[in-house]
């Protein structure tokens, strides 16, 4: 078959497709910042202008650099599970994200057939006490897909694991822990009771803003995506906003506390670094 010269125009057409065929892998791994399935009714996180990012195994391999050159201002990461579980891509990330220069936080994800002692335990072995850190963060939320531990607890026993988690983590780091919890976690167990007002709260709300669905409980932290796209992370990430200004987002790093309670809570010896 014989060959002919491409016209100007269809070869120009060709080079551009070849051209965007060949940058579909980088666009891959480095999205454009944003959101793959966005939902209008949370579209009011975007107003905060602090966000960052929770991660876990599942994000893999990550660019840190890259997702520090994004913006991402902080990252909560999982570290221990139950009493014999700790997230294999943990201690990689924990230096990944601090060689970045991004302010990095652990999390224990409670597992409520195991004593709350041993799960303790494990988080203080397997979790550094750095002075750099944010505060530890206790993830609590029924375990309903797990095969060997799917029951909830009457209220006042998980109530009482999680005094013992928190009152564990604080020894340990000197700094009041963070409850991240969802919707139903939270009517079951916290809803209706003060006493855990003085720690801060990471709500997970991600298709209505937080005060639709959580009764009289205001947040530090808002999980408002789970389909969230940050260069440097192949396929979706948890998006977080903090609450307050850029101003209230540094007071937080420098005394460990949410701002609003500071005061209350350096009468009990937290706050300060």
């Amino acid at each position: 078959m014989p060959s002919f010269p491409l016209s100007r125009p269809l070869g120009a057409l060709l080079l551009c497709l070849a051209l965007a065929s060949c940058s579909i892998g980088e666009r891959a791994y480095y999205p454009k910042k944003g959101d793959a399935r966005p939902h209008d009714g949370v579209a009011s996180a975007q107003n905060f202008p602090v966000h960052g990012i929770d991660i876990s195994r599942w994000q893999s391999e990550i660019d840190w650099d890259a997702v520090r050159s994004a913006g991402t201002q902080f990252v909560f990461m999982k570290a221990t599970e139950g009493g014999d579980h700790i997230d294999p891509k943990f201690r990689e990330n924990w230096a990944g994200a601090r060689a970045a220069g991004i302010p990095r936080g652990a999390y224990h994800f409670v597992f409520w057939c195991r004593p709350a002692h041993e799960q303790a335990e494990w988080f203080k072995a397997n979790v550094p006490n750095d002075p750099d850190a944010l505060p530890p963060v206790l993830d609590v939320e029924w375990n309903g897909h797990s095969r060997t531990c799917p029951k909830t607890l009457p209220r006042e026993t998980a109530q009482e694991k999680i005094r013992i988690l928190l009152r564990a983590m604080e020894e340990h780091t000197g700094k009041r822990p963070i409850i991240y919890t969802d919707i139903t976690f939270h009517r079951d167990v916290f809803e209706g009771t003060t006493e855990f007002d003085t720690y801060p709260f990471w709500l997970r709300s991600v298709a209505a803003e937080t005060h639709q669905r959580y009764v009289g409980r205001r947040w530090t932290f808002w999980q408002y995506t789970t389909t969230g796209r940050v260069p440097g992370i192949r396929g979706d990430v948890d998006r977080n906003a903090f609450y307050g200004s850029t101003a209230e987002w540094r007071r937080f790093l420098a005394t460990d506390c949410d701002p609003r309670d500071v005061r209350t809570l350096e009468r009990i010896g937290l706050c300060g670094k």
